[in-house]
């Protein structure tokens, strides 16, 4: 270490620096969003060297026999400020730091920048919205279900003979055997029996009306399947069978009330051979409208068409045919001309304003998401 004699001029400052800072002043990084919490000891240790005053370093004199290093002015050794740090761990620390900040929740990122966590409370908005949207489509399908229900058990009693309201329970074990028929009478029987009820289904309890301009009757549609040939010689054990199925399909007009559907058949030359039928099947149509109890005041009354189904299955031909009604529920738009009606489609408005505010919501993280990947991921 060079000494400074007497006369000597004093030596200028020195300012203390290590390696790893003098890496990091050379190394220029670009502007991020998360600088502020990156690489937080080096940085204040930055700011400590720079307010820190630097003494004057005094000429002290060297014996010719020591070889040791004069004391600094406070009377001790000079160490480095990192030992062992470079611009390697440099980096290494603050990928560290940026990795650590990315997985922090909304909370902890505002605690770190006080930036407003908006993603936060955009994701809670669409949580609300969806959760709004659920429950709306929910009580609507619950009303439609619940509809749809009690009219099928209406169409029961109206249409099927014997039907009873304890089958409308459901319970295991059953409560009741089979809804089915025993005899060949009872088939031409309950077909009347329906055919009757809709010729007289304005005296119903609903407001059920036929599927015509006028409202008048319309024919019903009774189709038989049956097995190509099938006769059975159960005397002798024998048979003549053909496992090819063939549907024949009759309209029953309205006069069928006063004729009989066994006469009618019988005059089309219809024969209904029990042994080789399949399964019979009665459709007919009915329209209604539902004024909504639970709708409030923005809420239309919705209009209706039921296909009605009478199922006769004798697929097992194991002595009983087995008898259901099924009735499927199309929603038709409704031609009304009253305030009420024009009024109501402020809830369709409300609805649709509710289903935009929930795709756009859904829509702006995938923005980012493809901004993301395409910096850094992808």
């Amino acid at each position: 270490m060079q000494s400074y004699g007497p006369g000597a001029q004093t030596a200028p400052a020195v300012k203390r620096r290590t390696d790893s800072y003098e890496a990091a002043q050379q190394q220029q990084q670009s502007p991020e969003s998360d600088e502020e919490y990156v690489n937080t000891r080096i940085l204040r240790r930055q700011v400590q060297l720079q307010s820190t005053p630097v003494a004057p370093v005094v000429p002290m004199p060297i014996s010719a026999g020591s070889g040791t290093a004069p004391p600094s002015v406070d009377g001790r050794e000079e160490q480095p400020e990192f030992p062992g740090s470079s611009a390697a761990s440099y980096q290494e620390e603050r990928m560290r730091r940026k990795l650590q900040f990315f997985f922090m929740n909304p909370i902890e990122k505002w605690q770190a920048k006080r930036k407003f966590p908006y993603k936060f409370v955009v994701q809670i908005v669409k949580i609300f919205l969806v959760t709004m949207q659920l429950c709306l489509f929910a009580h609507s399908r619950y009303n439609h279900i619940n509809y749809t229900g009690d009219n099928r058990f209406a169409f029961s009693h109206l249409f099927l003979r014997g039907w009873d309201s304890s089958r409308e329970v459901e319970s295991y074990p059953p409560a009741v055997g089979p809804f089915a028929l025993y005899l060949k009478s009872e088939f031409f029987d309950t077909v009347q029996y329906a055919v009757d009820g809709y010729a007289n289904v304005s005296r119903s309890i609903g407001p059920y009306d036929y599927p015509t301009p006028n409202n008048t009757m319309p024919p019903l549609k009774l189709c038989l399947q049956n097995y190509r040939e099938g006769t059975i010689f159960g005397f002798n054990e024998s048979y003549i069978f053909d496992p090819h199925i063939d549907e024949v399909c009759e309209r029953l007009p309205p006069n069928v009330t006063t004729i009989g559907v066994e006469n009618y058949l019988r005059q089309r030359d219809v024969e209904v051979n029990f042994a080789s039928l399949v399964s019979a099947q009665l459709t007919f149509k009915i329209k209604t409208v539902n004024f909504k109890a639970n709708g409030g005041p923005l809420s239309a009354p919705d209009c209706f068409r039921f296909d009605i189904a009478i199922m006769f299955n004798n697929r097992d031909h194991d002595g009983q045919m087995l008898l259901s009604l099924d009735a499927e529920a199309t929603r038709l738009k409704c031609h009304g001309a009253t305030d009420f009606i024009s009024e109501a489609n402020f809830d369709s408005m409300l609805r649709s304003v509710l289903n935009i505010f929930v795709l756009l919501p859904a829509h702006y993280p995938l923005h980012s998401v493809q901004g993301l990947c395409g910096e850094h991921i992808c």
